[in-house]
């Protein structure tokens, strides 16, 4: 494996995504050559006055469609042999992204998660309805999907191209989480899990997931255990 490919949606981050930027440029990736791809999903806090900044693939949508929808543009730009996830703020760190990628590029996985919710790295207080609706939703992927996962919500996501590249994304907003999820599983990956640290935002501090993209997830967990 060669190159790994970082899909940065993003949607009104003018205030953290050039620090972002620079986190993903410094870290190393096991070593892998990156492909750093930005979708931009119709911002208007003057985040794309930005892109002329930076050395970066920009793609970007006419109007805001969400984070799936920004995703599925992502992966089918993508030429890496190892796709990740990162978001644009600041709530999670790109270096904990290396012991992931290596589980693939040993062999041992197809799909590997970061967990905020299995200790051992430092993770800021959730708010409280976001971590019962986080434990909520994985223990139902759990029970429907016959998997141990402790954070099925988690970003950070990392996945073999030439798995990831054969599923069909639907969902346009965060219910691309649950989806991707169920279909990894269905498709018998072989999916792991490691500790991350993570640096939480309030709503006051640009946080945009509310209790219903948790309504969404739960419908995109049923639905999808059923459907293609």
């Amino acid at each position: 494996m060669k190159k790994v490919t970082i899909l940065i949606p993003v949607y009104n981050e003018a205030a953290t995504l050039l620090q972002l930027l620079e986190k993903v440029e410094k870290a190393d990736f096991c070593g892998l050559e990156k492909e750093i791809i930005l979708i931009d999903d119709y911002s208007t806090d003057g985040t794309r006055d930005l892109y002329s900044n930076v050395p970066y693939k920009v793609l970007y949508h006419d109007y805001n469609q969400g984070k799936g929808a920004a995703l599925r543009t992502g992966f089918e730009n993508a030429t890496g042999d190892i796709i990740v996830i990162q978001d644009a703020d600041l709530e999670y760190d790109p270096v904990d992204y290396s012991p992931l990628i290596k589980l693939i590029i040993d062999g041992h996985a197809d799909v590997c998660y970061g967990s905020r919710l299995s200790g051992g790295k430092p993770s800021r207080s959730f708010m409280f309805t976001h971590l019962l609706g986080n434990k909520f939703l994985s223990l139902l992927t759990n029970i429907l999907y016959g998997s141990t996962l402790t954070d099925m919500e988690t970003c950070y996501k990392a996945f073999k191209a030439d798995f990831i590249k054969g599923i069909k994304i639907k969902s346009d907003r965060f219910d691309f989480e649950p989806e991707i999820t169920a279909k990894v599983l269905k498709r018998g990956a072989r999916l792991y899990e490691l500790p991350i640290s993570y640096y939480g935002r309030e709503f006051s501090e640009g946080k945009k997931i509310t209790w219903k993209d948790g309504v969404h997830a739960l419908i995109a967990l049923i639905k999808y255990r059923f459907v293609d």
